[in-house]
């Protein structure tokens, strides 16, 4: 079921915060409701992944509370979280990674590999992600153990549950004690409407549009057929605005969906494409990524803290995981190790004092984030390979603008041209979306009246069905 869906917002939400409002009052009321419109939520994709996700969480959770518990000890405390840490990377090895590990020893072996055929599920990256960071901080005695209900919400809370944010215990689960119409529960509910709606107008609008921009220049190098200079060019940008209008758009979303129930959930996006260094959009990008990241691979790993050559293998090792993260495939593999280079390059400059101004600063990040986004995107290294030889003018047809023949791509045309133009500055200039729901909105009934038509429009558009998922559903 997808947020910018018409079941999703005509039935399922009405639903979802009918039963938690009229539940107001008692806690473990609207906490049950609220596991079980989730648990419905996630079923709706598929109900055979759903005892993966309940298993998940009785695992985890009685794991906690039995080593951790009244009947634990330190022998046991000792071990249980790493046990239980291991499982999970076990649990999402198999799913997510077990045919990528297969074809590359097959590929070693010069042998052929037939895929096992196992399903993904969805969610299943940022699911473990959090019930690792709980078991981690639980070893360093920064978590209490909790109740299984709230547990159970904390980890199958349906507004994060397929793509993030990556939310911590601390943030989330004390949320759950809060009386859901306590004062400002109509600010609440109305800023949170507005970032539903412009996630929803920014997906639909914007990521899905540059979606028919990229797609065919991305489909086009993984065949023998040419693509040109202007094309290779123009199908990284609307790659690189698709995918930060999808993401930030879910993100939005999900914040804007919590927020209608009187529940917080942590930033994500703050203007990546401001950034004026590789460390700043790193900070501003996925920023619950990059913090889960950092706590949990790059600080024990030794950080900052045990010298320069130290800290740029563990930047390295953890862009690499990050980057593995993202998919099963050594294209992300790639990208994240890219990235790694990058910001051991972008800490160590910075260290030097030498300053290249933010203007330049920008364009260097921009630039090698777009040209990133091409391993990110492409569906083989060749595929990669070829568009980023186009884009530097390398290939036969790079500096053709228009190619002709059965061989070549359509060059991009002035509406294309206009949308990425259009993208661009809202991305890189434009208010942030949680800045414009939850500081400039104002009440006013011109505004009311412009997103009461603006959400019908989207919701008769929705029942086109041409709503695409999510890119970062496939992670």
């Amino acid at each position: 079921m997808l947020f910018h869906s018409q079941e999703f917002l005509l039935l399922f939400l009405p639903v979802a915060l009918a039963g938690w409002y009229l539940a107001a009052g008692r806690k473990e009321w609207r906490v049950a409701w609220m596991i079980a419109l989730s648990l419905v939520f996630y079923a709706y994709w598929d109900i055979r992944l759903l005892p993966l996700l309940v298993l998940s969480i009785l695992g985890n959770w009685g794991l906690a509370a039995f080593a951790y518990g009244k009947l634990g000890n330190a022998g046991m405390q000792r071990f249980a979280a790493p046990m239980g840490i291991l499982l999970n990377l076990a649990v999402l090895g198999i799913f997510k990674y077990a045919d990528f590990v297969g074809n590359t020893v097959a590929a070693v072996f010069g042998e052929p590999h037939d895929p096992w055929g196992i399903v993904l599920p969805l969610g299943i990256s940022f699911f473990t992600f959090q019930q690792i960071s709980y078991l981690a901080d639980l070893k360093r005695g920064k978590a209490p153990v909790y109740g299984l209900a709230d547990y159970a919400l904390y980890v199958s809370y349906f507004p994060q549950l397929i793509a993030g944010p990556i939310v911590r215990h601390d943030e989330l689960i004390h949320q759950f004690d809060a009386y859901p119409k306590r004062d400002g529960v109509s600010e609440r509910m109305t800023r949170g409407a507005a970032l539903l709606l412009i996630g929803i107008a920014k997906k639909v609008l914007l990521a899905d549009v540059f979606a028919g921009f990229a797609d065919p220049i991305f489909s086009t190098v993984e065949t023998e057929r040419t693509v040109g200079f202007i094309d290779a060019w123009a199908g990284t940008g609307a790659f690189g605005l698709q995918i930060y209008f999808d993401f930030s758009a879910y993100s939005d979303m999900a914040i804007g969906l919590a927020m209608m129930a009187g529940i917080t959930l942590p930033e994500n996006f703050n203007a990546p494409y401001r950034a004026v260094s590789l460390v700043d959009f790193w900070r501003r990008w996925h920023m619950t990524l990059s913090r889960f990241l950092r706590d949990y691979l790059y600080v024990p790993m030794g950080g900052n803290r045990a010298g320069r050559r130290r800290q740029a293998l563990a930047l390295a090792a953890t862009m690499l995981l990050g980057g593995l993260w993202h998919g099963a495939a050594w294209t992300f593999v790639v990208w994240g190790g890219l990235h790694g280079i990058g910001l051991v390059v972008s800490h160590f400059w910075g260290k030097t004092g030498i300053s290249i101004g933010r203007p330049l600063g920008w364009a260097f990040t921009m630039v090698f984030v777009f040209w990133t986004w091409v391993v990110f995107r492409a569906e083989s290294m060749a595929g990669a390979l070829k568009l980023w030889t186009a884009m530097f003018g390398l290939s036969d047809a790079a500096l053709i603008l228009t190619p002709e023949g059965p061989d070549s791509t359509v060059a991009v045309d002035l509406s294309t041209a206009g949308w990425l133009l259009a993208g661009a500055l809202i991305a890189a200039v434009g208010p942030t979306s949680q800045t414009v729901a939850f500081v400039k909105l104002r009440p006013l009934r011109s505004l009311a009246t412009v997103a009461a038509l603006l959400a019908v429009f989207l919701v008769f558009r929705l029942g086109g069905g041409a709503n695409q998922d999510f890119i970062y559903f496939q992670f």
